[in-house]
């Protein structure tokens, strides 16, 4: 709870009825002055003596735990909760942003909607559900320059955990959601083509990354969340001819939840064409499809010019990144006479022969290609012109702009890691306001659902399930 983003609005969702206000802002002035609440689905009005008792509870949060996110002693958290002395509004105002409220006519307080961030990378669905006043409650991640990055960024109350095949289900908190972005190479078309070339195995073949999906598969079975959502390439829709991707259909099946997916392009929301798979799926059958989702128009659409370091003075430096009082670009970023005459070089060889390769040169007013994790290796696939010089690569702080992680009025997202590893984080990440768009149309729905019911999975032992025996 102490890296939860603030949420900007009281903005709502109807389903079923039921209008869900996801986060109302300043909640402390309204919770101090809620007196006059009428019973509202079956929960009555606080006193004044349990007020802040309640709230601590209905976050779901322990008194340990205040005490650790607040930096208060645990005897003064119990003070607090005999109604011996009151916390200041900054503490109130701080537990009440993780709380979210389903109204009708009356007010509800609830604990917040929790999530697991699995295959975290550097916390991109973890940024878009806090903004959303979600709160997660366990993360794992194997790459260590990840785990730096993702440390650096997001104050977490749990350690990470690393390789998820060696995590006990057992092992990971209660969750409502289950967010996964799992490996994407065993599907992409530039890693099967890769595999292929070096005779090595993909797809769910691929012993270190393919059966990644059936530990997630193993976590949904034994936890039974309210919802998920996973990400992966669009290819793996395709894949050994749709058989990867109907494995992954009948096995959500077989765990008794509703399948819903969508290719969306990230175009809509940053200068960037990324097309991704989301899917999504629910306990329950509740209405949820990705047909109604909000997609911004293509005339909304920004341009590069949007992300791209402005080099006139109007943005402080950032060494390494940028420098001098006008913050230009540093040289380092523009491509050696060598690389950029190999790559045109390289280019021509594969146009003449009638092949796709090239490289993707840019201005302000254009639309980026897909931002690759190979991006630290020649920049190939988004060089920016620059007038009476070589060409440049991006810097990471654009990349981040470019993946949504740096957006107007927040904080620079830190980055704490050398270049080459920045753009492989940046490459692998998901588009931050794509997936908080997502998550505003998935949470009415996930809040429609039940308390989480036992699982009746819990006395088997762990392990990933066999996966789906397809004939042929």
């Amino acid at each position: 709870m102490g890296c939860l983003h603030r949420s900007i609005g009281g903005h709502g969702k109807q389903v079923g009825g039921f209008r869900y206000v996801l986060v109302i802002d300043n909640f402390a002035t309204y919770f101090y002055n809620w007196q006059n609440v009428k019973k509202a689905r079956g929960e009555y009005p606080v006193k004044d003596t349990e007020q802040f008792l309640v709230l601590r509870e209905k976050a779901g949060f322990s008194p340990e735990q205040i005490a650790k996110i607040t930096g208060y002693s645990l005897s003064t958290v119990c003070r607090w909760e005999n109604n011996k002395t009151r916390p200041d509004n900054a503490v109130i105002d701080h537990i009440a942003s993780s709380v979210v409220f389903p109204t009708d006519q009356g007010i509800t307080i609830t604990r917040p909607l929790t999530f697991i961030d699995l295959f975290a990378g550097i916390g991109g669905m973890r940024m878009a559900f806090e903004s959303l006043g979600c709160r997660c409650v366990f993360t794992s991640e194997w790459n260590k320059y990840s785990r730096q990055t993702y440390l650096a960024n997001f104050a977490c109350d749990h350690e990470i955990a690393g390789d998820i095949t060696h995590v006990c289900e057992r092992d990971i908190p209660e969750h409502d959601i289950l967010l996964a972005g799992f490996p994407c190479q065993p599907f992409s078309i530039a890693g099967v083509s890769k595999k292929n070339a070096l005779g090595q195995s993909h797809g769910f073949d691929c012993k270190t990354q393919g059966n990644l999906f059936f530990d997630v598969a193993r976590i949904i079975r034994y936890h039974r969340p309210k919802a998920f959502l996973l990400e992966n390439v669009k290819n793996i829709e395709h894949h050994d001819n749709g058989r990867t991707f109907y494995i992954i259909r009948e096995t959500i099946k077989q765990l008794g939840y509703t399948c819903e997916w969508k290719v969306i392009d990230a175009r809509s929301w940053v200068p960037q064409h990324r097309e991704r798979i989301f899917i999504a799926g629910f306990r329950e059958d509740c209405g949820f499809t990705f047909d109604s989702l909000d997609i911004p128009s293509r005339d909304q659409v920004t341009e590069l010019r949007s992300i791209l370091h402005p080099e006139n003075g109007s943005e402080e430096p950032e060494p390494p990144y940028t420098e001098g009082k006008e913050a230009r670009v540093s040289a380092k970023y523009t491509l050696t006479n060598h690389l950029w005459q190999y790559l045109q070089d390289y280019a021509e060889k594969h146009r003449s022969k009638g092949n796709g390769f090239g490289f993707g040169l840019v201005g302000p007013g254009d639309t980026a290609r897909t931002l690759s994790a190979r991006y630290y290796k020649d920049g190939s696939e988004i060089l920016v012109r620059q007038k009476g010089r070589n060409p440049r690569r991006l810097t990471p702080r654009e990349c981040s702009r470019l993946m949504g992680f740096d957006e107007p009025g927040r904080a620079p997202f830190k980055i704490p890691v050398s270049d080459t590893h920045a753009y492989k984080q940046f490459g692998n990440a998901v588009v931050v306001p794509v997936v908080r768009n997502i998550a505003k149309h998935m949470l009415p729905f996930v809040i429609a659902i039940g308390k989480n019911i036992p699982c009746p999975f819990r006395g088997l032992s762990r392990g990933p399930q066999k996966p789906v025996i397809v004939n042929g």
